[in-house]
């Protein structure tokens, strides 16, 4: 009886390999010996498909960049505020199983395809609505640290759920910090949106305020 064949080795497999264990011990798990044992290859077969680790990792950010929903920026879809909280949201719904990457989204699109499509669709998105090419570069950076920045980790999460920690002698104000954990998805979430709706009202006024001066 034959053997079963392998799956043949694709950019595709490795990517998928990457993610989990970005996903699960984080970057500096990524290695090509840790890779090719996960894939059943050997270390060098690797090479065909990434010149080096940095190459790969980029590849995993730039899987995660492209399940981020562009559409509401489509002509006649949303108005500008409208895309943008709908995009903020979707943006970081796509980050929130993996926090790992984010360092590597931090560092911009470079060349990868997903993450430059993004950027285009939201400086698009701007220019057209009104507003002057540098101010929607500042926006489209604005958003992505304030996106980035809430998948990182989760503020809730940072205290413990032990309520002697947080002594009233020395925390007078922190006496219910000890429940905080065990509230993480209403902490964290409407953090979130008071944070996105602050941004978005600040924005609406200097778009006000452009409109008037135009």
């Amino acid at each position: 009886m034959a053997r079963p064949r392998k799956p043949l080795l694709s950019r595709a497999r490795i990517v998928e390999a990457a993610g989990v264990l970005v996903d699960a011990e984080g970057l500096e798990a990524v290695s090509t010996r840790r890779l090719a044992a996960a894939l059943g290859v050997s270390g060098p077969s690797l090479y065909n498909h990434f010149r080096t680790k940095d190459e790969i990792l980029d590849a995993v950010a730039d899987a995660v960049s492209a399940r981020v929903d562009l559409s509401m920026f489509e002509a006649g879809r949303l108005d500008w505020r409208g895309a943008l909280h709908a995009w903020a949201h979707s943006y970081r719904d796509a980050l929130a199983d993996h926090p790992n990457i984010v360092p590597v989204l931090a560092r911009g699109p470079g060349r990868r395809p997903a993450g430059l499509r993004l950027a285009d669709a939201v400086f698009g998105a701007m220019t057209e609505a009104g507003w002057p090419p540098a101010q929607a570069t500042r926006i489209g950076a604005l958003m992505r640290y304030f996106i980035l920045g809430s998948a990182v980790a989760s503020f809730a999460r940072g205290f413990v759920d032990d309520e002697t920690a947080y002594d009233p002698a020395d925390y007078p104000h922190l006496g219910q910090a000890h429940l905080l954990a065990e509230r993480q998805h209403e902490v964290d979430e409407g953090a979130f949106e008071t944070g996105l709706a602050a941004l978005l009202d600040g924005l609406a006024l200097q778009y006000e305020a452009l409109k008037e001066t135009g």
